[in-house]
């Protein structure tokens, strides 16, 4: 009987030790608040489909997505850790490094620069090249880099660095002040605003015209996922883990544009989904470098030396920062 009793209390312990073996313990949720830079759009659509897919979660992480107001704004707040990563450009970063702050992109949305100029046509209007823009007034955001970036742009084309004028406006009445003629260019961005100022102009009547920095030798990167030096050396593998699970949102984003745009106005009802998805479809001809031998999200070194020379001379930094201070490509390869 007490050898039975034994045996039996013996199988008991056995089955529960079994049970601690296979039962897989529950992963800790690593937090991460996420900056958009501005309201959700296309260019930040994968991180939307990410987050609404569940890639996050099953990377043990719980997000939380914040608007933002915008790039230098972002990149800021991310360095005084009020956001573990965000959707920020390289010009901020380095303005951000040149003030003594600790940014750093992990990973390339915009693989080249989205930046335009947007106008109305006009009969009267015959814009072929950028020496056609010499005399207009060019609207930009209150905290873009614009100024800077539009007068080293001509000056590189060869053109005086003041032939444009631009006024700095509340980037909420930009568009409506290229509709009301009070400027003749706003600035515009693919994947973002170029399509909503497409929109806005065919709603009016009248149809949108543009000219794309890039076309005319500006070879810089465009915008990112940003993080800081102290996330990486203390949580790698969180910014590891998230850097992964939002190039499956980029990969879902890229493969069927429609269907992201749909997952992506379900959380977002009020926006237009017309808009969305051509907004999708301009990110996606961005997102992706070299497919061939990087995966997605790496950034091009060379392209990287060249964007911090341009900002460099743009903004008289000399050379306090490096290209090597302000990315990493240690989580795309």
């Amino acid at each position: 009987m007490l050898n039975t009793l034994r045996r039996h209390v013996l199988s008991r312990i056995a089955l529960v030790a079994a049970a601690f073996v296979v039962l897989p313990a529950a992963q800790a949720t690593d937090r991460v608040r996420f900056n958009l830079a501005w309201l959700p759009q296309g260019s930040t659509g994968g991180v939307v489909v990410a987050l609404a897919k569940g890639y996050y979660k099953a990377a043990g992480l719980d997000v939380t997505l914040l608007r933002g107001y915008g790039g230098q704004r972002t990149v800021n707040e991310i360095d005084q850790g009020q956001f573990e990563l965000g959707y920020g450009d390289p010009v901020s970063v380095i303005l951000n490094r040149s003030h003594g702050g600790k940014t750093v992109m992990v990973g390339a949305i915009n693989t080249r620069w989205p930046g335009a100029l947007c106008y109305l046509l006009r009969p009267d209007l015959k814009i072929h090249s950028i020496k056609d823009l010499a005399g207009m007034t060019l609207g930009g955001g209150g905290a873009s880099p614009v100024q800077n970036i539009m007068s080293a742009w001509l000056k590189k084309n060869g053109l005086p660095p003041d032939a444009i004028k631009t006024i700095r406006f509340d980037p909420a009445v930009i568009n409506t002040a290229l509709l009301d003629k009070r400027i003749d260019l706003a600035e515009c961005w693919e994947g973002a605003s170029l399509p909503v100022q497409q929109a806005l102009a065919q709603r009016a009547g009248r149809q949108l015209g543009w000219i794309r920095y890039r076309d005319y030798g500006l070879d810089m990167m465009g915008s990112g996922i940003v993080t800081t030096d102290n996330m990486i050396a203390t949580k790698p593998d969180v910014v590891r883990r998230f850097v992964k699970a939002t190039y499956q949102g980029y990969d879902f984003l890229h493969d069927h544009p429609a269907e992201a745009a749909e997952v992506i106005a379900a959380q977002y009802p009020l926006l237009d989904k017309t808009i969305l998805l051509q907004q999708i479809t301009q990110t996606n001809g961005l997102l992706r470098d070299d497919p061939e031998h990087h995966k997605p999200g790496w950034l091009r070194p060379e392209r990287m030396t060249a964007t911090v020379d341009f900002v460099s001379r743009a903004f008289n930094l000399g050379s306090t920062v490096k290209a090597s201070d302000i990315y990493s490509n240690q989580f795309t390869e």
